[in-house]
């Protein structure tokens, strides 16, 4: 993995250890060689992590919509920092710089990157890494509501088997490293469709 994909929160949360977490990602990221791919903004979480690989003497790439840049302070001091058009644009570039990905603690756009990310896994879009940096616990009750979308027959228990959770970004990039794509059948079956 030469880039990650790094989707984190705009604010930095209550927990301090969020931003303890992101920091330490920015100096994981440098410290292994890895370049940071991330919403471009130097704002929260994501601000804090950019920053940490930036010191650290890491490689940091800003994708960020122009609507944002004023609401989000698109961060001056990054390595490459690029300005699309829209989210779907910003979305399609950060998959596309990628050898996988990353969501950490965050709000609604960090959740809608990591769904759609493991959606586009699921079509067979890409074939790379997903991992939850399941910092405090904070993912733990999601992870409970994507078993129970398994249970209930929405999600293939294959699928969510395949993203990687911890609790720090060392063990994690190193499971999304040893990662292998399932393999699994189409997911719709043809005799319903």
């Amino acid at each position: 993995m030469k880039r990650l994909c790094v989707f984190a929160g705009s604010n930095a949360g209550m927990n301090p250890s969020y931003r303890t977490a992101a920091r330490d990602t920015g100096l994981t990221l440098a410290q292994r060689g890895i370049e940071l791919v991330y919403g471009g903004g130097c704002v929260g979480l994501m601000g804090d992590m950019a920053d940490a690989a930036l010191a650290a003497g890491g490689r940091v790439i800003g994708v960020i919509p122009r609507a944002l840049m004023a609401r989000e302070v698109g961060h001056r001091g990054l390595s490459d920092l690029r300005v699309v058009s829209s989210m779907h644009e910003r979305k399609a570039l950060m998959a596309e710089l990628s050898d996988g990905f990353i969501a950490m603690p965050g709000g609604w756009g960090t959740l809608d990157e990591l769904f759609e990310i493991l959606t586009w896994g699921q079509l067979g879009l890409h074939g790379k890494p997903v991992g939850l940096l399941n910092t405090a616990g904070y993912f733990d009750r999601l992870l409970d509501f994507l078993e129970h979308a398994v249970q209930e027959g929405f999600v293939r228990g294959e699928h969510t088997a395949a993203v990687a959770v911890a609790e720090g970004p060392s063990a994690l990039i190193d499971r999304m490293a040893a990662w292998v794509p399932p393999l699994v059948e189409k997911w719709i079956d043809p005799a319903s469709a």
